[in-house]
């Protein structure tokens, strides 16, 4: 029998699979959340479980205690890196869907997980400033996966919540390659690219970018850890 030919978006999942099965499998929570989510049709735009994965490690790594999320959707993401807590860690997670925010409540609580998360309700440009006058942070991990035209401004407030040492993940920056295109009016590709372009340029960061590709296609993740 020949070998079947395979497209190179299905290579790419067919990787992410097998990686995700051998590093990443799901369970009952995580699946019911995804299942969760789909039932009631949220967006499919949550991270995959590799990626999902990454945030859990990243937390451990860091030894974060305190992390900020910006953009909760059905709290898939949440689920992974609060499992990666130690004992007394917490999340802030912000959303600004009151339905999105329910989803993920729920899909928390049925995860065990809800006491380490807390859910604010509201757009995160508006909670961003209520978190810093509050002296919510220093934050030690800060995942920014919300409205891409407001990229700029939740690094400025990321910048302001976190601390020496603090790491900065930013979701979606490669766009399938659209961040190259300095013409494109896209508005999620111009917050994203002024984003990116601040990271450079901010003597307090020290930042890269890794792209990925598999089952949600090529995208990436900006990666920074403050200096001061």
């Amino acid at each position: 029998m020949a070998p079947r030919k395979l497209t190179q978006n299905q290579v790419w999942t067919d990787v992410d699979n097998y990686f995700g099965d051998l590093l990443a499998p799901v369970d009952a929570a995580l699946e019911g959340t995804r299942q969760a989510n789909r039932e009631a049709d949220l967006p499919p735009i949550e991270v995959s479980r590799l990626q999902g994965k990454f945030l859990q490690v990243l937390v451990q790594i860091t030894q974060a205690r305190r992390v900020l999320e910006i953009g909760t959707l059905g709290g898939y993401s949440t689920m992974w890196m609060a499992r990666g807590l130690p004992d007394g860690g917490r999340i802030i997670t912000l959303e600004f869907n009151s339905r999105h925010a329910e989803v993920a409540r729920k899909n928390l609580e049925n995860a065990g997980l809800l006491d380490r998360v807390e859910i604010r309700l509201g757009r995160a440009i508006d909670s961003l400033p209520v978190l810093h006058a509050t002296g919510a942070g220093p934050f030690d991990l800060i995942f920014i996966d919300a409205d891409k035209p407001s990229n700029p401004q939740y690094l400025e407030w990321a910048l302001k919540l976190g601390r020496r040492g603090t790491a900065i993940v930013v979701d979606n920056v490669v766009r399938d390659g659209k961040v190259t295109e300095a013409e494109n009016t896209d508005a999620d590709v111009a917050g994203t690219r002024r984003m990116t372009e601040m990271m450079a340029v901010e003597p307090r960061l020290n930042a890269t970018v890794v792209q990925n590709v598999g089952v949600k296609g090529y995208d990436g993740f900006a990666l920074a850890v403050m200096l001061s």
